[in-house]
């Protein structure tokens, strides 16, 4: 990049000015690795200046891998015709929450696939079943409730409303994978599209559930779309201030359909970084950052620190969609305390609402 560009959106940045598309392109052309760690970190270090960086301790618990779906990208589901599939039993759930719970943990995120028989009354009951343990569900990412919209043939706002009346706690932000619809059309044309996606979520925020953001990059999307995808988060939580935190993270290829129909170069620690940061620099109005240990490993979750990143996630007790594509990093709270210490920060445990646990 020429110096002069650089320092002229440094400035703007620094001081506190929102990055235009044009130089969010010209930064991903241009920018190197240095650079964009600059201005990411000192964007962190603006909104979080007391160097602490959160984590939460919870489990996935993902109740189905029976999904309609289909997406090339995904190795864990199952069709609805699989003899190998399942769904969890209540006594399943109950003994998935008490280990939680006796490690300390604060919630589930509760994710499972489209399931073709399921009644929205099931997914009810389940609600009420766990919220009798007291644990917060962060639950039902934006394809399965468009999913239960369907099967129902209720609008969306009232699935909303009766998930949030048995017991739904917040929504996570999975099923976003990159919000164009070529490119989900190409990887999981049974899925919502983009516009559904973001109008579930502005739903849940106008009815006062608090959700996360994801991405998953790295795949068959080119640049532009992967801003499309950053622009259309930008501008809800310009609208609604919902999203609690941004969560980007690389395609894993392995056992996927996708990776025997395209060739497709796995993201390096370096392509992760410069995205992170990339995001940190464009979602000027996100308050969080997670870094993802659970695609990239310890110590790459460590440099994200400096890329913009001010949390590490979670424990992850169990964590079954990524692993199903090869990808088994694991960590224990106490190991991610000293790999946040070791980086020069202070851990704290959180909630969903990223409120710190005394």
């Amino acid at each position: 990049m020429q110096d002069k560009s650089f320092s002229d959106i440094s400035e703007k940045i620094v001081s506190g000015g929102r990055l235009s598309d044009e130089e969010f392109l010209l930064l991903h052309e241009h920018g190197d690795l240095y650079q964009l760690a600059f201005l990411a970190n000192a964007i962190r270090e603006k909104r979080h200046p007391e160097k602490i960086v959160s984590y939460v301790i919870d489990r996935n618990i993902n109740y189905t891998d029976i999904c309609v779906s289909a997406c090339k990208f995904c190795a864990f589901f199952k069709a609805p015709e699989d003899r190998d599939g399942y769904l969890l039993s209540k006594d399943e759930l109950a003994q998935k929450i008490q280990e939680t719970q006796d490690l300390g943990g604060t919630q589930i995120l509760l994710q499972g696939g489209l399931h073709p028989d399921l009644p929205l009354e099931y997914y009810e009951d389940m609600l009420r079943f766990m919220k009798e343990t007291g644990i917060h569900v962060h639950g039902f990412s934006p394809p399965e409730i468009y999913h239960f919209a369907e099967i129902s043939k209720l609008p969306v706002a009232t699935v909303i409303t009766r998930l949030m009346d048995a017991g739904l706690d917040s929504i996570p932000g999975g099923g976003a994978e990159i919000l164009s619809d070529r490119v989900r059309e190409s990887t999981a044309p049974r899925k919502c599209n983009a516009d559904q996606w973001i109008a579930v979520m502005e739903e849940a925020h106008n009815q006062g559930l608090r959700t996360t953001a994801t991405m998953m990059f790295g795949h068959v999307e080119t640049v532009q779309e992967r801003l499309e995808h950053l622009r259309r988060l930008r501008e809800l939580q310009d609208r609604t201030k919902g999203f609690t935190a941004f969560i980007p993270w690389p395609f894993q290829p392995d056992h996927t359909a996708l990776v025997d129909q395209v060739e497709i170069e796995k993201t390096t620690g370096y392509g992760y970084l410069r995205m992170l940061a990339l995001s940190r620099i464009y979602l000027d109005n996100f308050d969080n950052i997670q870094a993802s240990w659970v695609t990239q490993g310890p110590k790459i979750a460590q440099l994200s620190l400096y890329f913009g990143a001010n949390d590490f996630g979670s424990t992850m007790i169990e964590e079954n969609v990524v692993a199903a594509a090869g990808i088994s990093f694991r960590l224990s709270e106490g190991e991610i305390r000293r790999l946040v210490t070791d980086a020069g920060f202070t851990p704290r445990q959180r909630l969903m609402d990223y409120t710190l646990v005394v």
